[in-house]
């Protein structure tokens, strides 16, 4: 497994332990004996690692349990990433590697989930031959009829991207879980089509979750003992639902209005949630800058459970280079949503961003212009990547690609070591504090010593003392580095 890690860290790509992006998950051991094992592997975001959840239930209402082990399993499954290269090849490296398994055991079943399966099914079904399966984002459902398919002999394809379909209906298998947060998809694609990015393509239309089902979902597990759930989405600011529609823009359109049927925004949706119980915490991920709203702050600001932190990526300073990447607001725009932020919550709020450096005919002045932005906002942490395009996207198909590699890294390394001064900074001011943190492991460094989140999503590592996994421990903040807050435990 260590090996495999090392494959998915994108050096050169990714220079600071904050910009992971496309991390690594498989299956823990929950198979009974009769049952058929399954092993999955999931890469990339938080939206993947939820699908894998959704597929875990699916399969285990069909006698499917999982394993940690993929010599040992009858079906296996990767739960794929398209937004970086790496990540295909990396996909490609552990299908070889499936195959090389599947040598010795003949009726072991392959398949590619998610994002990579619409684009590359031709190459990996018939050309490469190196799987059974292919199943886009919207076909899980489908799953066990593929899965009978081939054992019948023949392929499994189903790639169809639904306007329709969000799973509200299928309780999660908890994956990887550690009893304490868990995710909850509230809503499914992106209409966005920011010209670098394949989501649109992969993931199909936005379309927002009855928000009774949200709901009922966060009080389960809130009842089996979680304290946290991530509302999770592209877009979660585009979050808009009503029973005739739950496609925002489509709504919009048909001009209903709230007084003729009931119609629930995402800060609704917020407050709807926060309701389930105050020791619940709520995060949301991700916020796009031309949606997020002054209401969705003001009921962050009214609840004390919803976290004070938001993701809000910039992707670049320059106003012209947001305009090629299609992001529809301008730098004015964001500075204007963070000093609303800053307003409402002053210092006491997180935020972090996402960055690309070197985006298609990028100059120097506009490259410097990331890094004043990022001087006015000075974000908690980001995610820093150098651009590299992707097939399909809007911005291979009008734009070349055209800033040597050797600028892209060093503009790139100019991002991180600017955002680590920022970093360290913004975890200097909150020495002194006392915060209320969420115990959610131990560090990583000694088992006398737990770690947790604050509301601001930042790492507090303290002396365990009486304290427990999974309660709420108030800490004195009393050093920090640049990516980790040091404490004690007060009374």
């Amino acid at each position: 497994m260590s090996d495999l890690i090392k494959d998915i860290n994108l050096v050169g790509e990714q220079v600071d332990e904050k910009s992971v992006s496309c991390e690594v998950k498989v299956t823990e051991n929950t198979a009974n004996e009769g049952q058929r094992k399954l092993y999955i592997e999931s890469y990339g975001c938080q939206m993947n690692f939820s699908d894998s959840e959704i597929v875990a239930s699916v399969m285990q209402k069909n006698n499917f349990g999982t394993t940690s082990n993929v010599e040992e399993a009858d079906l296996v499954f990767l739960n794929t990433c398209s937004i970086r290269e790496k990540a295909e090849q990396t996909v490609r490296q552990r299908l070889r590697v499936f195959n090389r398994v599947k040598k010795s055991k003949p009726g072991m079943i392959i398949g590619v989930l998610g994002c990579m399966a619409e684009r590359l099914k031709t190459q990996l079904l018939e050309e490469e031959k190196m799987v059974d399966i292919v199943a886009g984002p919207d076909s899980y459902r489908d799953l066990p009829k593929l899965v009978g398919d081939v054992d019948e002999g023949d392929k499994g394809v189903n790639v169809f991207l639904s306007r329709d379909e969000t799973y509200a209906d299928i309780a999660p298998v908890r994956l990887n879980s550690n009893g304490i947060s868990a995710m909850i998809s509230i809503m499914r694609g992106c209409d966005n089509m920011c010209s670098f990015c394949v989501v649109p393509f992969t993931r199909g239309r936005e379309r927002s979750r009855d928000p009774h089902s949200i709901v009922k979902e966060a009080q389960e597990l809130f009842d089996q003992g979680y304290k946290e759930v991530t509302l999770l989405g592209q877009n979660v600011d585009s979050y808009k639902w009503s029973d005739e529609e739950n496609n925002k823009a489509r709504l919009e359109k048909k001009e209903l209005k709230e007084e003729d049927i009931e119609i629930v925004s995402f800060a609704q949706l917020l407050e709807m949630v926060a309701g389930v119980s105050p020791e619940l915490r709520i995060r949301f991920s991700t916020s796009h800058p031309k949606d997020i709203t002054d209401d969705v702050l003001y009921t962050m600001k009214k609840h004390e459970n919803i976290c004070n932190f938001i993701h809000l990526p910039v992707q670049s300073g320059n106003s012209r280079v947001l305009d090629i990447m299609n992001r529809t607001y301008d730098r004015e725009w964001y500075i204007n949503r963070i000093d609303k932020i800053r307003e409402v919550f002053g210092n006491d709020c997180g935020i972090s961003s996402d960055m690309i450096a070197g985006f298609c005919t990028e100059t120097e002045e506009e490259h410097q212009d990331t890094l004043s932005l990022m001087e006015y906002v000075k974000f908690d942490y980001s995610y820093m990547f150098f651009y590299s395009e992707r097939p399909g996207t809007l911005a291979e198909k009008k734009f070349e690609d055209d800033i040597p590699l050797d600028v892209k890294k060093r503009r790139l390394q100019e991002i991180v070591t600017l955002q680590r001064q920022h970093s360290a900074e913004r975890n200097a001011l909150n020495v002194g504090e006392v915060q209320k943190v969420l115990i959610d492991g131990y560090s990583k460094r000694s088992k006398e010593h737990f770690q947790g989140r604050n509301s601001h999503n930042k790492v507090v590592v303290f002396p365990k003392g009486n304290a427990k996994l999974g309660e709420y421990a108030i800490v004195k903040i009393h050093d920090c580095t640049g990516g980790t807050l040091l404490g004690e435990i007060i009374d």
